[in-house]
């Protein structure tokens, strides 16, 4: 049979929808029913009702329908379902037939119309006779009608159309062509569902009445055909848990069926369409575990009926589509929003697919006869065209009894569907699988599972003699299995691509899968690998080489005439091979010696090679590319005469290299580019193996990572070896170019830490050691760079120290000439920093020259260079407080306007060195009232609150530097003060001191600072420490401008430090200005010293102070 016997039919497939006929509409001449049949089907959402429509003639002729059997008793079924019955109720015997016609309820030839109306739904359903399919009428009318009830005459009409079409109110309907056309077929397709319903119900009942009228002795496969129709109409019903129901049922009868050679195919195909429709409605249900258990359980139902031993393959043919269908319908469900998981996807069902369909090709292999010819009449033709009934044979269809009717037929049958399967393509089929398996592991991160597939997808490739893709395939996985050191796996992967290179005869792949097999990483046989190597030297010189083992003979012969050919071509015997990505049979190991090398130095690197062939291995030429091509012309080796070089098998050799840098090379870095080693010689074929870098292949990594392990492990063990170990083999693919070392002394002398804004001297010391002159010797000094960008315009360097640099001196000074240096010679340089801002500093120190040297007997001229850095820290000198105070030296927080107040400032070294500060001085933005810094702040003209006081300037520098450094001057800004303005001031004239019982004169000085006159209100408060004599309570107006006097005659009382009378002072037209605002202007306290007395008696004393005592209550009595 054809291959697409296992397909599973499309009505089966597919989605079960409603089937409606439109009958009345003319699509192609008549614009408004084209409108309405687009209306139906164009662009048809998800929510609206499923149903499949179809435009059919008037006069349309549909499946006629079969005599009703009355009666079960004698009839034995042929088959379990016919191959047209799901097709039939999907797309040719409707649920509805629907009848469009254009009449208005105001028509003028209303009659006329309705008659023919009548006599087209009497022609439909004489085509239907027999069937319970509905018929409806849709009117399509010009004008919208009106709400149900206010129509008078459509009603009428309407019920007169019904009574002569033979119809319910239900099945007549109204379109209207206006603009909401959509919106009125929506709402008929509504109703068009609903008949639909009624129909498949009416029919689900019709089969299960039959159910009683069947034994379950002749009538097994009835049970099975009338579950499978319920199920199905209950899906076009949209009754999907009802058709999953059923569905299960008819699986459960279809497994009861008695199974025998002649059936077993009907039963196994049957089996599988209900399977594939449970599994659909399981994933449909959003319940995948149930699907995948239904699955597990056909199968594990399904796998041994094989039925006839000599059509085995049919079996496997059949298991394989189960998966395939089994893993589409996993994918759909994936993509409508199922999430599946790495150990649970539609790879593994498509994996299996594959398998049986490989297992399909073998029992194809050893079951069809090679030399068979078809026999004749065709055995597979049927007298209809095709089968009645599902998995049935063409020769006996509707036979049900064990034994075939025909033997002689029975074998020719089974002849012919053996010869049908050879032309079978089995590659192509097992491919596809196999390619949407890989797509699922790789969807899902199986990379494992991905390379394993594609293995066996570049086999079969192989076998269906597609060498290139197969080669494609197998070069692509044969990299993972490198780095993961499958060596069992590359190596079988390596001998199906060494076949395929071969029958290609592609050279070139050829070669490389030789070297690769005859590697270290190779699991043959040493009797393999000679004849490996055999065939890899016949190619080297230019012959044929012999076919591989089991291959196909007739490729062998058509791969012998194209090596023929190729060893022909003249003009292609050299090949380039890179084999870093591969792992050759040849290993390969540079390095320089050191990772930097002087100038006046030669360099010198180092090639090892090592040879893991039976065999020794010759080759003519070995030579190393660098990153300057110049150099190359020392780095190679070549065989000289006949003679050409050897490696033997497992031993390590090495070819040392060593070449003189060129000057301007210093500060680069030399890398080794590549390495090449030649085989074959010029008269046969050249084959170069080129290693990128310092060579190493793919598995180098991961043995080195081992050997350093082991080294540690057995450290000891290892020191006793002689021969170095190839694995513990480092690469140094590069090295640096470094200037000559340098033998000069740069010396730094300094005295840190440096201070803010200073000339703070660095005193540089160079001295040769060389043994020749040094020439043209540059001085580079200044702060290093690569520091913060802030530092740079904060720091200048300067070589002139008698005079302080401004800010445009630079911070590096550049190449400064020194001349020459002779052997021993000494110079010294001051360079003078000054640093604008505090925190630490590297300052470099460079010394370049240049100096005439021999190397390996060339005279070149190296450049030299010494660097010295040092981190200077830098400080502030000094630290100046300001303080504001009374003249009475109180505290001040803010400053009255023209008032004299006093400005005191501290300063605190915070140098190491002592300094010498050469002089102050103060800049204020006012006036400046006299160099003691007794300041009055003067009337300001606008409205700030605060006030900057100024600037103070100290010249400095350090006592240690010489008379003619230059003076630093370092400028402190003063604090802003707060200002405040008072209406009245007042001072006193007030002697420095005072004497016991002597009249002490004070004398109050008011004036008014404000424009407005001023009253004042005064009183003086009694104290125990004076008497006094003047106004106690005195009530004044001051003048603007002006100035009232009150004076006062204090008579002390006690002797120390006293406190004054204190003055009470008011302003009335000032309440916001208290005593206390006034007061503080005034002394508070003053000395009263004791009388100098010439008697020392007590009596005298006592007296004394009698008298003082009387004279203070006669004082207060006076006042």
């Amino acid at each position: 049979m054809a291959g697409s016997q296992w397909e599973l039919p499309p009505e089966l497939c597919c989605r079960p929808m409603a089937f409606v006929a439109l009958t009345g509409l003319d699509v192609v001449y008549n614009a408004v029913h084209r409108a309405i049949w687009d209306a139906f089907c164009a662009n048809r959402r998800a929510d609206r009702v499923p149903i499949s429509f179809k435009v059919l003639p008037g006069d349309h002729e549909y499946p006629k329908c079969r005599t009703k059997r009355t009666s079960y008793e004698w009839y034995i079924p042929k088959g379990i379902l016919k191959t047209g019955w799901m097709n039939k109720h999907l797309n040719l015997v409707p649920a509805l037939v629907v009848l469009f016609y254009e009449l208005d309820w105001d028509d003028p030839q209303w009659k006329e119309k309705q008659s023919e109306c009548a006599t087209k739904v009497e022609i439909v359903r004489t085509s239907l006779q027999g069937r319970n399919t509905k018929v409806a009428v849709v009117l399509i009318q010009k004008k919208t009608p009106l709400p149900p009830g206010e129509d008078l005459v459509a009603s009428e009409r309407a019920a007169t159309l019904c009574n002569a079409c033979d119809l319910s109110g239900k099945s007549l309907f109204v379109l209207p062509h206006t603009d909401h056309l959509v919106g009125y077929i929506i709402r008929l397709e509504n109703a068009f569902y609903e008949h639909a319903q009624t129909y498949y119900y009416t029919e689900i009942r019709r089969v299960k009445s039959h159910k009683e009228f069947l034994n379950k002795t002749t009538h097994q496969l009835l049970f099975v055909r009338h579950q499978f129709k319920i199920a199905f109409f209950s899906e076009l019903k949209q009754d999907t848990q009802n058709a999953l129901k059923y569905y299960r049922t008819a699986y459960s009868l279809v497994h009861e069926l008695r199974a025998h050679e002649t059936n077993m195919l009907e039963i196994k195909t049957m089996a599988g369409f209900i399977n594939y429709k449970i599994c659909r409605l399981c994933f449909q249900h959003n319940t995948p575990l149930d699907a995948i258990a239904q699955f597990r359980k056909h199968i594990d139902l399904c796998k041994k009926k094989i039925g006839s031993a000599e059509l085995a393959f049919e079996h496997a043919a059949w298991m394989s589509k189960q998966f395939q269908s089994f893993g589409e319908l996993f994918d759909e469900a994936i993509k409508l929003g199922l999430t599946a998981i790495q150990t649970q996807n539609p790879g593994f069902y498509y994996q299996q697919a594959a398998c049986y369909s490989q297992d399909r090709k073998q029992q194809a292999q050893q079951l069809c006869q090679a030399g068979a010819t078809y026999p004749s009449p065709e055995p597979l033709d049927t007298q209809s065209g095709g089968l009645d009934f599902y998995g049935q044979r063409p020769w006996r269809q509707g036979h049900q009894s064990i034994d075939p009717p025909d033997a002689e037929k029975e074998k020719t049958g089974i002849l012919a569907l053996q010869i049908k399967e050879r032309d079978v393509p089995h590659s192509e089929l097992i491919i596809a699988l196999l390619s949407n398996a890989v797509a699922q592991f790789k969807k899902y991160k199986c990379p494992r599972m991905k390379s394993h597939l594609m293995v066996q997808m570049g086999e079969e490739y192989y076998h269906a003699k597609d060498y290139t893709k197969a080669l494609k395939l197998l070069d692509y996985v044969m990299c993972d299995y490198r780095t993961e050191r499958w060596w069992g796996l590359l190596t079988a992967i390596l001998t199906t691509a060494l076949r395929c290179a071969y029958l290609m005869a592609s050279v070139k792949d050829y070669i490389i899968y030789c070297m690769e097999l005859l590697g270290r990483a190779s699991t043959l046989k040493e009797e393999q690998k000679l004849r490996i190597e055999k065939n890899l030297i016949k190619v080297l010189t230019n012959e044929v080489p012999d076919a591989e083992p089991e291959c196909d003979s007739s490729s062998v012969s058509a791969a012998k005439s194209l090596w023929s050919d190729r060893m022909a071509l003249a003009g292609s015997n050299e090949l380039t091979i890179e084999v870093q990505d591969y792992i050759p049979f040849i290993q390969c190991k540079a390095k320089f010696q050191s990772p930097s090398f002087h100038v006046d130095q030669p360099i010198q690197l180092q090639v090892f090679l090592r040879a893991d062939c039976p065999h020794p291995v010759s080759f003519n030429k070995l030579s190393v590319s660098l990153s300057n091509q110049e150099y190359n012309q020392w780095c190679v080796v070549e065989s000289s005469g006949q003679e050409s070089m050897s490696l033997l098998p497992g031993k390590t050799k090495r070819f040392n290299f060593s070449f003189v840098a060129k000057t301007e090379d210093v500060g680069k870095k030399i890398e080794m580019t590549g390495i090449e080693v030649m085989l074959g010689s010029d008269s046969g074929r050249c084959v170069f193996m080129s290693w990128r870098g310092a060579g190493g292949d793919a598995a180098s990594t991961h043995e080195a990572l081992q050997a350093s392990r082991s080294s540690r492990r057995w450290g000891r063990c290892l020191e006793a070896r002689q021969e170095p170990d190839w694995d513990s083999l480092t690469m140094q693919h590069s090295t640096m170019i470094i200037s000559r070392v340098p033998k000069i002394s740069v010396q730094l002398s300094h005295q840190p830490p440096a201070l803010n804004n200073e000339m703070y001297c660095i005193s540089v010391t160079i001295q040769s050691q060389e043994e020749g002159v040094a020439k043209d010797v540059k001085l580079t000094a200044g702060l290093k760079p690569g520091q913060d960008a802030n530092l740079g315009q904060t720091t200048h360097v300067t070589l002139d120290g008698s005079k302080v640099c401004d800010d445009t001196a630079p911070a590096l000074l550049p190449d400064v000439p020194l001349g020459d240096l002779k052997p021993g010679e000494k110079l010294e340089w001051c360079v003078y920093v000054k640093c604008v801002s505090t925190g630490p500093r590297v300052f470099l120190f460079h010394v370049a020259y240049s100096i005439d040297t021999t190397v390996e007997g060339r005279q070149i001229v190296c450049k030299c260079h010494k660097d010295e850095t040092v981190t200077i820290e830098t400080v502030v000198p000094f630290e100046v407080s300001v303080k504001f105070v009374s003249t009475k030296f109180e505290p001040l927080d803010r400053v009255a306007v023209d008032i004299p107040f006093l400005l005191m400032t501290d300063i605190l070294s915070s140098s190491p060195w002592p300094l010498l500060l050469a002089s102050s001085s103060l800049q204020l933005t006012g006036e400046s009232a006299s160099e003691c810094f007794c300041l009055r702040c003067p009337p300001l003209t606008n409205s700030n609150s605060t006030v900057a006081t100024g600037q103070y300037l100290i010249s400095w520098r350090r006592y240690s530097s010489s008379a003619d450094s230059p003076l630093i001057q370092t400028t402190v800004t003063l604090p802003h003060v707060i200002l405040e303005s008072v209406p009245l001031y007042i001072h006193a004239d007030v002697p420095s001191f005072g004497r016991v019982r002597e009249s002490l004169s004070v004398r109050y000085h008011i004036e008014n600072r404000t424009a407005l006159v001023q009253e004042v209100e005064m009183a003086v408060e009694p104290s125990d420490a004076f008497m006094f004599s003047g106004l106690k309570q005195v009530r004044l107006r001051i003048l603007p401008g002006s100035e009232q006097q009150m004076l006062y005659n204090y008579y002390p009382l006690m002797a120390g430090y006293q406190t004054l009378p204190q003055l009470n002072i008011s302003l009335p037209r000032c309440p916001t200005t208290n005593t206390h605002t006034l007061r503080r202007f005034l002394p508070q306290r003053i000395f009263v010293k004791w009388l100098s007395e010439s008697s020392g008696s007590a009596g005298g004393r006592r007296l004394h102070r009698c008298s003082l005592r009387r004279t203070h209550t006669h004082t207060n009595r006076l006042l």
